[in-house]
């Protein structure tokens, strides 16, 4: 029998349970894959605590990792036992073995280990779309990542530079500073030190940011539409502080004719050819050079309930997984 992190009802880091799970024979369309890892995201909270609502309960919470087919389901083309996938839109992602969906897989191609693979798909892939899709950006651009030195932030800060443009973050200790400056970042403000929107108004000569990426939510809103430009495009794809609250569509107007999105991933990949797409540029940009991915904390699948308390402290840089035997 087969084991996973199972949790059974809304609750804290302590809901989740290692124990034995089987997803059974993989339906029609769908692949059975035996995990090499697990990604360790944001969303994965979100399911717990019921922030986002659960299809049903019990549920194995995890959306993105990678590993190796070893069954097939009827009427699915493309894929074969022993290859090697990713994803990042499946459901049970915390378990030993999973079903996953085959039109949400894909190859990982020579040059991507699955742990890696497992790490980037949903960080990297936002990132993506986030760069090349929502704003492109592009020589320049001056934008403001906050939560640089998490996982979507190194990735993009990298992604970003190698785009052209000039590219500021935040982050909130003076290690995750220097981690920040290391992946691509030109200036990079500990927003536990310095006012942030003062000190993008002076590092931009008070000329501001074309664009904001923000994944913190409650603790940085309004103050990120304070360090746009006029007309410039606050992208909110996340809410790691909490969500905010009674958003206002006036602000906009009077902060300067500003535009706002909510995008997701999920809006960003729906279908095969998007999917592919994004997939493909991001494992060209790692395998480059240009991106560089390192693993910073790496989990046992059966500790989960740490690795979550880890990632609500904020006490995770980068990319995390958990491993699985």
């Amino acid at each position: 029998m087969t084991h996973a992190i199972v949790v059974d009802a809304i609750g804290g880091p302590e809901a989740m349970h290692w124990r034995p799970h089987d997803p059974g024979a993989p339906g029609p369309g769908d692949l059975r894959v035996r995990q090499a890892a697990a990604g360790l995201n944001f969303i994965d909270v979100y399911f717990r605590n019921g922030t986002y609502k659960a299809p049903a309960f019990p549920f194995v919470p995890g959306k993105e990792g990678a590993g190796v087919v070893i069954a097939v389901g009827q009427d699915v083309q493309g894929f074969s036992v022993g290859d090697r996938v990713a994803y990042s839109a499946a459901s049970g992602t915390y378990a030993q073995e999973v079903n996953v969906p085959a039109a949400v897989a894909v190859h990982i191609p020579e040059g991507i280990s699955d742990e890696v693979a497992a790490g980037i798909m949903l960080k990297g892939m936002t990132a993506e779309y986030l760069l090349r899709r929502t704003f492109p950006v592009g020589p320049g651009h001056t934008v403001l990542i906050q939560a640089a030195a998490g996982g979507v932030g190194l990735i993009a800060g990298q992604w970003a530079k190698h785009l052209g443009a000039t590219v500021i973050g935040t982050a909130g200790s003076d290690e995750k500073v220097r981690l920040a400056l290391e992946h691509g970042y030109d200036h990079v403000v500990n927003y536990r030190n310095e006012n942030f929107v003062e000190r993008v108004a002076e590092l931009t000569g008070g000329a501001k940011c074309d664009v904001v990426y923000d994944s913190v939510g409650q603790d940085t809103y309004p103050a990120s539409l304070d360090c746009l430009k006029r007309r410039g495009l606050f992208v909110s794809f996340g809410q790691s502080s909490g969500t905010i609250k009674n958003f206002d569509l006036a602000l906009l107007n009077q902060k300067g004719s500003l535009y706002a999105t909510r995008p997701s991933l999920f809006g960003y990949t729906a279908t095969r050819e998007e999917l592919d797409q994004s997939a493909k540029a991001l494992f060209d940009v790692v395998r480059s050079g240009a991106v560089k991915v390192r693993i910073d904390q790496r989990y046992p699948v059966e500790e989960a309930a740490r690795a979550h308390q880890d990632l609500e402290g904020r006490r995770t840089t980068g990319i995390s997984i958990l491993t699985i035997d």
